[in-house]
């Protein structure tokens, strides 16, 4: 309270001494300009440059506000095109979401020039001109993107290389994509892609250098990674004995050595295996692998390529059959196996024997052509004719319903097997 009249007191002392000098000595200010002159007094003229400064200070200002910060009008309308180029955008992104090709490609440029991001504009840009069929506008847009920001680059090659698988050019695609990849694109959607691009070559080398990374990211769900496995080193296998005999049973013995050791104990490698070895002419091999893949697993189609398999002790692979069946009597092929063993050993009857007990368990052409030459050769035609006609029918499932003429042989005559 001291301090407010205090300060109350000082301020009319003041007021009294400034109106003391004023009728004391107020002073004479004269301003020409040209033919204008104005007089007043020293103290109504530095009230009058007093307010002047001020005014000029608050036009400064008010200019200052316009054309700069947050609020300024120059800001408002930036503001407002970066808006209109946010909602240009998000329709291009629509109109190509609906299949509005040239529509959203019209919409996606317009957007991009006041977009302070208009790098997706010119990719999705591009995507509308693959889709309208223009290569030289896909060039275009992508050489934008790449200018609009300079760390896009890969982004560009990524787009481009799926642009060009999109329209089969794998070898286009495979070469952008080695190129982001080596200089470190090596993120899960260029892995995917770059086995896309050498799948389309059918590169099934490339592919198995490919698969320790698409393993290591995970690029595909495991079961698709291993069925692709599967199929690299099946296609490889193939692929080493297209030389001659000798170099190619060389070159699958090699090619055998680099699949890796838990897909060597899969079913459908080892029976690819198998039926490589066997026409290349190594039986004896054949047969060592089928022994040693039973051993860990039973597999019904391994033991019918055993049948196929030309040893030059046959008793032996017969016994070694025979030693199986107490474990797997249910197993048609095993017996189909044993019927043709058998054959080999020219046991006719035990091999007619097994042979119809294979029949019996599961009905197939295989079987009926095995039965119906047999039977041929012991003499019996007409019983290997219906064998040969029953397994011809199962072949040829997709005939056409067709009236057929009256049955000339009497029913007694008729050949009853089943």
């Amino acid at each position: 309270m001291r301090k407010i009249f205090a300060i109350i007191l000082v301020a009319l002392l003041l007021g009294v001494g400034v109106v003391a000098l004023i009728e004391t000595d107020p002073g004479y200010v004269l301003v020409a300009y040209g033919n204008y002159t104005m007089e007043t007094s020293l103290w109504v003229g530095l009230l009058l440059l007093l307010l002047l400064t001020f005014l000029i200070y608050a036009v400064l200002r008010l200019l200052y506000r316009l054309v700069s910060g947050q609020r300024s009008l120059v800001n408002w309308f930036g503001t407002r095109q970066a808006r209109h180029a946010s909602r240009l955008t998000t329709r291009g992104l629509i109109s190509f979401t609906e299949g509005d090709w040239a529509r959203a490609r019209r919409q996606l440029e317009r957007g991009a020039k006041h977009n302070d991001a208009p790098l997706i504009n010119h990719l999705m840009a591009a995507r509308s001109s693959y889709r309208l069929q223009e290569p030289e506008k896909i060039t275009e847009y992508l050489d934008a993107a790449r200018d609009a920001e300079s760390g896009a680059a890969l982004a560009v090659d990524v787009t481009r290389a799926e642009l060009h698988l999109l329209a089969g050019q794998h070898e286009e695609a495979a070469a952008l994509l080695e190129q982001a990849r080596s200089s470190g694109g090596k993120h899960p959607h260029v892995l995917d892609m770059l086995r896309e691009a050498y799948s389309g070559q059918r590169d099934w080398n490339k592919l198995a250098d490919l698969l320790p990374e698409l393993k290591k990211h995970k690029v595909l769900p495991e079961e698709d990674f291993r069925s692709l496995e599967r199929q690299i080193h099946g296609r490889l296998l193939a692929q080493s004995t297209s030389g001659a005999q000798g170099e190619a049973l060389d070159n699958l013995h090699r090619c055998w050595q680099q699949v890796p050791g838990g897909l060597k104990q899969d079913p459908a490698m080892l029976q690819a295996y198998v039926a490589m070895l066997l026409e290349q002419g190594a039986d004896a091999e054949a047969e060592k692998v089928i022994k040693r893949g039973l051993k860990q697993n039973w597999n019904s189609e391994l033991v019918r390529q055993y049948g196929y398999v030309e040893s030059d002790n046959v008793p032996r692979q017969l016994a070694q059959a025979e030693s199986w069946l107490a474990e797997h009597t249910d197993d048609a092929q095993l017996l189909l196996c044993l019927g043709r063993l058998s054959a080999r050993d020219k046991l006719w009857g035990k091999a007619r024997d097994y042979f119809e007990s294979s029949y019996r368990l599961e009905r197939s052409a295989e079987t009926c052509a095995e039965l119906g030459r047999l039977l041929l050769g012991l003499g019996e035609p007409r019983v290997a004719a219906a064998y040969y006609r029953e397994g011809l029918q199962m072949l040829e499932t997709g005939l056409p319903e067709l009236p057929m003429p009256e049955k000339l042989m009497s029913p007694g005559r008729q050949l009853a097997h089943s």
